[in-house]
């Protein structure tokens, strides 16, 4: 088996600076107060002529992007699927986190010994059994909530607090559907409520 040698090839040819290019008598100096020509420094380096190259502000109202639905305040989204991701994992994120603290409350009061081990462990017990619980509950229903809400909005043609109380009212009644009429009833009844709260105080305080 042959090998070639790289400089028998003939491919690399080298390259030699013009005489003109050097000055004995330059300094740092001379070369910082001397205007220069930046294509000499790239070939690209003149595009877009006299008016400069347009570049994207990454400060632009994220409500005026293709497939937004609102902007203007600090809550701006690009669409529904932002919605699906942030509000979803915010929504599980805080049910987790209260879940876990009333886990922690109830472990100190259910424990049924004063020593320090046996509470320990109570309260570890309660904080492992109510924050994954309330967690993913909550979870569940933001994701339902988040989908219900985008596909009505695509179907009106718009977005507006009206869509939010809709979506409540059917992610309530969807998640409680198992348990009987009544219960998915009241459900979607106070899911309903707590999404027009949210939505219309949104709209009131331009979040």
């Amino acid at each position: 088996m042959s090998h070639t040698n790289i400089e028998d090839e003939e491919t690399f040819e080298p390259i030699y600076a013009a005489q003109e290019d050097f000055n004995p008598n330059d300094t740092v100096s001379s070369f910082l107060n001397t205007a220069y020509d930046p294509a000499r420094l790239h070939p690209l380096a003149g595009l877009g002529g006299t008016g400069g190259l347009d570049y994207i502000s990454m400060e632009d109202d994220a409500g005026s992007l293709p497939g937004a639905h609102r902007g203007g305040g600090i809550l701006p989204s690009r669409g529904w699927s932002d919605d699906l991701t942030y509000g979803t994992g915010l929504t599980y994120i805080t049910g987790l986190t209260m879940g876990g603290a009333y886990g922690f409350y109830e472990g100190l009061r259910s424990s049924p010994s004063p020593a320090f081990k046996i509470r320990l462990n109570t309260v570890l017990n309660g904080m492992t059994r109510r924050g994954p619980f309330i967690g993913n509950s909550a979870g569940i229903l933001a994701l339902m909530y988040n989908a219900v809400n985008g596909g009505i909005g695509r179907a009106r043609g718009h977005y507006d607090p009206l869509n939010s109380v809709l979506a409540g009212g059917l992610t309530g009644a969807i998640f409680k559907s198992t348990a009987g009429l009544r219960a998915a009833g009241s459900a979607g009844g106070v899911c309903a409520v707590a999404a027009g709260i949210w939505a219309y105080g949104k709209e009131a305080l331009n979040l």
